[in-house]
């Protein structure tokens, strides 16, 4: 069955979507709605949104939109009838996401989040290892995820509270903590310094996160910043037999680098392990784009549980978002 979409925002991540739906073969774009379209879509008309969300035809709604209309969007679709998919961040609390879960539950559709970095295929092998006990239980974990900005970035969307919702946290960090969650569980004991010490905007240009699991003992820590002056991210989980290394994430721009996995075990004996001891696997291919619009498409086609991206994922996630942001003190 092939179901008809619409897409709300058309700019970088509609064109991205679009181009999976295609691939993918499951569905198909029948109209867009984009106000500051460049350029005209061949074959398929750019209308409001509006238009979209009662369109008689529309099985589902894409949104990639900037961050304050993600929530709106998202219960007017839900409500109108539509299966959604949203781009993150859900919303800007936990309070909003609850209240996107009340819109679910009474429409009966699937509704999943855009945590795209779940569907590469270096962080699913990283989630088959550490399901499979192989080395053990998860001790800790740190992330760093990051990049450079020019002095026009005052000028986006992304700059501005009301827009955005937050700073680089909202905008990078967020995939980070998504992945602690779906990799290790979950935390409940959140400490955290937020900063603006270089853009001194009205959101955070800094967020250093420290997470913890007080039942197990498990550490995650997080730094997530827009003054690094260089495009980075870096995955270290470190567990009771051995670890793994993810450097680099495979984007259009290829700004993060090559997406290099380095796994090896531990001793218990000296000499302690070596870089010799590591299986390295690079990763050429960005398949997550057709992975994630194939989960969607199969579990509207199946009448299945998102599981990868789902709603309750999301309110894990903006439940700790809401206690870092407690914490920040500018």
């Amino acid at each position: 069955m092939s179901y008809k979409i619409g897409i709300i925002g058309y700019g970088k991540m509609g064109e991205i979507r679009r181009e999976a739906i295609e691939e993918v073969g499951k569905g198909k774009v029948i109209a867009i709605s984009e106000p500051y379209l460049k350029e005209e879509v061949p074959g398929i008309p750019n209308v409001s949104h509006d238009e979209i969300i009662n369109h008689p035809d529309i099985d589902a709604v894409v949104i990639c939109t900037p961050n304050f209309l993600n929530k709106p969007l998202t219960i007017r679709a839900l409500n109108a009838g539509k299966h959604v998919f949203c781009e993150k961040p859900p919303a800007f609390t936990g309070a909003d996401v609850a209240e996107i879960r009340a819109a679910e539950v009474a429409s009966g559709k699937k509704l999943m989040y855009g945590f795209n970095h779940r569907h590469h295929d270096s962080i699913i092998r990283m989630k088959e290892m550490i399901d499979s006990n192989t080395y053990g239980k998860v001790l800790w974990m740190r992330g760093r995820y990051g990049k450079s900005v020019t002095a026009d970035y005052f000028n986006e969307w992304r700059a501005k509270k009301e827009l955005a919702g937050g700073g680089i946290l909202l905008d990078q960090g967020i995939h980070m903590l998504d992945l602690f969650l779906h990799l290790s569980g979950d935390f409940d004991v959140v400490k955290a310094e937020i900063s603006n010490l270089y853009w001194h905007m009205d959101v955070e240009d800094n967020a250093f996160v420290i997470l913890k699991d007080s039942k197990t003992g498990k550490v995650a820590s997080l730094h997530s910043t827009m003054s690094q002056w260089r495009h980075l991210f870096s995955l270290e989980i470190f567990l009771e037999k051995g670890y793994m290394v993810l450097n680099g994430m495979i984007t259009s721009s290829m700004s993060y680098g090559e997406e290099v996995l380095s796994v090896a075990k531990n001793r218990s004996t000296a000499p302690a392990a070596t870089w010799k001891d590591e299986v390295i696997t690079k990763y050429t291919n960005n398949n997550s784009w057709r992975y994630e619009m194939d989960h969607f498409f199969n579990c509207i086609q199946n009448d299945t549980p998102v599981t990868i991206g789902n709603s309750e994922d999301a309110l894990k996630l903006m439940t700790i978002i809401d206690e870092i942001y407690k914490q920040k003190d500018f």
